[in-house]
């Protein structure tokens, strides 16, 4: 087991799931856990449950990552108790039935998955060239390989279903991740992004139906991973010395992978880039 003591390391979407399972693994290992959290009494029950196993201080903050306001108030709060970071872990996700706006007027798997990673990593970057050498690590999904992104419908206001927007936000991921090591390159920090794979969490609530029944009884009942597996490369890239310097790849099962072919096309992963600044309303000169 690694040694995190003096490590601060921010998860979000902690309260549960993944999440949950990284928050305890890298409680175990010693490290300084803060924990995002959308829920504030999930928050506080996840919170005494890592405290619990840990020998840090864990510190819970709330925030709607789908609000761009709350992303940069989290920002503020956080580097405000914390000059320091050396781990930033991008968990927090959802999927949604029907097409739904954020506060912000954004397609909200889109500002939920990609915009608020992208923006909270900007906000906290300062914290984490502070605290170099560093990590930022980002939960995709196997699913980023059937996805697909037309910037003329990035929001899908056009044939929205849950499938796409979610397969489209976590290309968006990997994508992201690859933009964000080239532009970091040299600064200390790295940045890579995972495939946790099939986790049984309440994530599969959203499917109902027949849908639903073959995705409960099938695929959970029979294939699913327990939160602690899914949250092991998550772990493992947060914490391992075999990974310290290595930036922009993708990891399975603690491994490197390589992802789809769309998500190692740099022009696209640039375009996302600035079409992402404007989106999340943020200068590019903060990370060139």
């Amino acid at each position: 087991m690694n040694d995190m003591t003096g490590r601060v390391c921010v998860v979000t979407g902690a309260n549960t799931g993944i999440g949950k399972a990284t928050a305890l693994g890298l409680a175990r290992m010693g490290a300084t856990v803060v924990m995002i959290c959308r829920n504030r009494a999930r928050g506080e029950a996840a919170q005494a449950e890592v405290q619990r196993v840990a020998s840090a201080p864990v510190d819970l903050f709330r925030a709607d990552l789908s609000s761009q306001a709350e992303v940069r108030q989290v920002a503020d709060d956080i580097r405000a108790r914390y000059a320091h970071i050396h781990v930033l872990i991008h968990n927090a996700g959802l999927q949604l039935p029907q097409r739904t706006l954020s506060v912000d007027g954004i397609e909200m798997t889109l500002a939920v998955n990609h915009g608020a990673p992208f923006l909270l990593t900007h906000c906290l970057l300062d914290a984490l060239k502070a605290g170099a050498p560093s990590r930022i690590v980002v939960v995709s999904s196997l699913v980023h390989r059937w996805g697909s992104i037309d910037f003329d419908d990035l929001q899908l206001e056009r044939g929205y279903t849950m499938d796409r927007a979610y397969f489209r936000s976590k290309l968006c991921n990997v994508l992201f991740t690859r933009e964000l090591a080239r532009r970091l390159s040299g600064s200390g920090v790295t940045a890579n992004s995972l495939e946790p794979g099939l986790v049984k969490t309440d994530f599969a609530r959203v499917y109902t139906g027949v849908q639903g029944w073959f995705v409960h009884n099938v695929w959970m009942r029979l294939f699913a991973q327990t939160p602690e597996q899914g949250a092991q490369t998550s772990v493992y890239l947060a914490t391992s010395p075999e990974v310290a310097g290595v930036t922009g790849a993708h990891f399975a099962k603690c491994r490197p992978i390589e992802p789809s072919a769309l998500a190692r096309d740099d022009a696209l992963a640039q375009r996302l880039w600035n079409v992402s600044v404007h989106l999340c309303n943020y200068s590019s000169s903060q990370i060139r």
